[in-house]
Formats: structure tokens, C-alpha cells, sequence
């Protein structure tokens, strides 16, 4: 496998590890050995996110919808990185082409302040994924309204779902990095 690959992989296994140190170390390299890859980094973004690295979080995913202008979930997480005040970065929200899945269409439209949570809760009962990541994204969002009680909840179910188990996506790792940093779960 390439040197690229290989720190990728290994940065993603870090952050799923809770190494989210180790793993912009690595992400950093990655650019560093070719920096085209740079604005693909989105990982680097999650990452940046978990240390409180808002700004350079918020850079990250700029520029990767810049490249990739049709990525929701990029878009969704420059708002939580520059959300200091909840319509300030409605306001500065980025503007992203069609998704092709209707949880991050309406996680989307949910953090637009066009969606609803009724409909979010409505989609979590389509499929495994879509109650994986409806419950995520909906306590992101209640997460950047203040109410953490309501974001534990949210994503502590999304963790704890079948797919949040038994996928290996990454951002079920997300989701329990998620849990780790706020001191939800031991």
C-alpha cells in the first residue's frame, strides 16, 4: 500500500481509538507527502472539530466543498465548527448541490432552519443507516442549540444503534468519539 493510504487508514483508526491527536499527526503528513490531497481531508476536519479547533476545523471543510460541492455532511460540519452563535452560522451556512440521501438532505434543511425533527425522527425508521444517522445529525443539531441533554440522548442512540454497532462506518467511530469527549459515557 502506498505511504498516502497507509497514513490515511492509520489516522482514521487513531480517531476511531479516540487518538484524535494522533490522527491529525497523521492526516498532516498526508499532506505534507502531497499536498492536492489537502482539500480531501475531511477526516482532518472531524478531527480538528474534537480538539476545538473550530477555525482550522472550518478551513478544512471549506475548502473541501469547494472541490466537492455537493457534500452535505461538509457543510453541516463548517456550521458546528463556526457555530458561536446559532443564526450567525445559519447565516454563513454553505451552499451544497443535491444529496442523493434523504437523511442529509433533511439534516441539512434541519441545520438551513427549513427542517424539522419530527422529520428527522420520521427518517430514522426508513432503515438501519438512516436511524444511525437521522439520530446523529439530529443531536448534532440539538448540540449546537445548547440543549446536551438532548444531544447525549440523540447521539448515545445513534452509538448504540445495529448500525452504529455492527457498520464500521466511520462515523459510527464519530459517534462514539463523540460520547468519549463530552464525558457522556465512561
Amino acid at each position: 500500500m502506498d505511504p498516502i493510504s497507509t497514513l490515511t487508514r492509520r489516522g482514521m483508526a487513531k480517531f476511531a481509538r479516540d487518538d484524535v491527536e494522533g490522527s491529525v499527526a497523521d492526516f498532516d503528513q498526508v499532506i505534507a507527502l502531497d499536498g492536492r490531497r489537502a482539500p480531501y481531508m475531511w477526516q482532518r476536519g472531524l478531527s480538528l472539530y474534537y480538539l476545538d479547533d473550530f477555525d482550522a476545523g472550518a478551513a478544512q471543510f471549506r475548502r473541501d466543498v469547494a472541490v466537492n460541492p455537493n457534500d452535505t455532511e461538509e457543510a453541516i460540519w463548517a456550521f458546528l465548527c463556526e457555530v458561536r452563535s446559532f443564526e450567525g452560522a445559519k447565516k454563513n451556512m454553505l451552499t451544497v448541490g443535491p444529496d442523493p440521501r434523504g437523511y442529509m438532505r433533511e439534516a441539512y434543511a434541519l441545520f438551513a432552519g427549513d427542517g424539522s425533527e419530527e422529520r428527522m425522527r420520521e427518517i430514522a425508521k426508513r432503515s438501519a443507516a438512516d436511524e444511525f444517522y437521522a439520530k446523529l445529525y439530529l443531536g448534532l443539531y440539538k448540540e449546537s442549540r445548547g440543549d446536551a441533554e438532548g444531544a447525549r440522548v440523540d447521539i448515545a442512540a445513534a452509538a448504540n444503534s445495529a448500525y452504529g454497532r455492527g457498520s464500521g462506518d466511520y462515523m459510527a467511530a464519530l459517534a462514539d468519539v463523540h460520547l468519549k469527549r463530552r464525558g457522556w459515557v465512561e
